[in-house]
């Protein structure tokens, strides 16, 4: 009998460390982090790049390889270089994405709770003026329809939070129900690349051109390789079909890949500019509030108008973290349209 409290200590204290061991708390550079690191798209990504850069070393060695199967050793290299860059790029967007969406809904939760009791005690004050005849059933009714409106609100906000972080958990191959805490997303970085510098080289950075680019070259090659008088000139003319035609979808191609760099730098300077309104906003809601105490202690405003004025700074204060959220998303756009890593998050 005595070795039950033993026995019901040690459960407990498993039990304790098991808590411990799924709670974490991450950062959004730890997030992106760790799924660079660990995440199984880049992880396949770095293992075909390796691969075919033995290939390559291999083709490279062998004196007997010929000029195609040596052009198609070092395509495929490159093919796998472009594959990893792209991997990184998509994976730290969907943290990104990931990681702001949970941190937005746990804002929404503190705001809403805000509104919540400020409702609450609205409708506290309509039913005395009620009571005291200064008001009617109706503005009763009113408060207490937006009452219920913003509490359905939270609990849809609240109910959304724990899906959020448990489909970030996903991303990041983190054990099932773990406890995630998440740091409050830092400043985005302060400038991006000109519009120009990002539509530079794309053939060379984004898998789809790589591959392009690719089969221009090796049609090329082809055509090289039929220019001859031992070839049938069958054979030379449909090389050279294959070439223009190869260059069409290279052209094509690279026109969309820069118009689609141009489209996400302007979501950015958008998102950047969002940013101004919101902050501005958010001075204005605090200098509002700054008055409303100042009038509460000269006995001019009453403590609910206080309250209002708190949940305004507080609404105009999320405001500019969605605009800083919308920024990061729009600059992890910006890096996969473009090739080139936006966020100072990739390495």
């Amino acid at each position: 009998m005595k070795t039950r409290p033993a026995l019901a200590l040690l459960t407990a204290l498993t039990l304790s460390a098991a808590q411990a061991q799924t709670a974490l708390t991450l950062t959004l550079p730890s997030a992106v982090a760790r799924a660079l690191d660990s995440g199984p798209d880049v992880t396949t990504a770095r293992a075909n790049l390796q691969k075919a850069q033995a290939n390559l070393r291999a083709v490279r060695a062998d004196p007997t390889s010929i000029i195609t199967t040596l052009t198609q050793a070092e395509q495929g290299a490159a093919a796998g270089l472009a594959a990893l860059n792209a991997a990184k790029l998509n994976v730290a967007q969907t943290v990104i994405t990931q990681y702001v969406a949970a941190s937005e809904a746990a804002g929404r939760v503190s705001l809403n709770t805000a509104q919540v009791a400020l409702d609450t005690r609205n409708l506290q004050i309509a039913q005395a003026r009620l009571a005291s005849r200064v008001a009617t059933a109706l503005d009763v009714s009113r408060v207490q329809t937006a009452l219920n409106g913003d509490r359905q609100e939270l609990a849809d906000a609240q109910a959304q939070v724990p899906v959020l972080r448990a489909g970030l958990a996903r991303t990041l191959g983190l054990a099932a129900g773990t406890d995630l805490t998440l740091a409050p997303l830092p400043t985005p970085p302060a400038a991006s690349a000109a519009v120009t510098t990002l539509q530079s080289g794309l053939n060379t950075r984004l898998s789809g051109l790589v591959q392009a680019a690719q089969g221009t070259e090796l049609a090329a090659l082809q055509v090289r390789v039929a220019n001859n008088d031992y070839t049938p000139a069958r054979t030379l003319q449909d090389a050279q079909v294959a070439l223009a035609n190869a260059q069409r979808s290279l052209d094509d191609a690279t026109r969309a890949a820069a118009t689609g760099v141009r489209d996400a730098a302007r979501a950015v300077e958008s998102a950047r500019q969002q940013i101004g309104v919101a902050q501005a906003q958010a001075r204005n809601a605090q200098t509002a509030l700054t008055q409303a105490q100042a009038r509460l202690r000269a006995g001019t405003a009453a403590a609910v108008e206080v309250q209002q004025a708190q949940v305004q700074a507080q609404q105009a204060d999320f405001g500019v973290q969605q605009a800083q959220n919308g920024l990061w998303r729009a600059l992890a756009g910006l890096g996969v349209a473009s090739g080139l890593d936006q966020t100072g998050l990739v390495r």
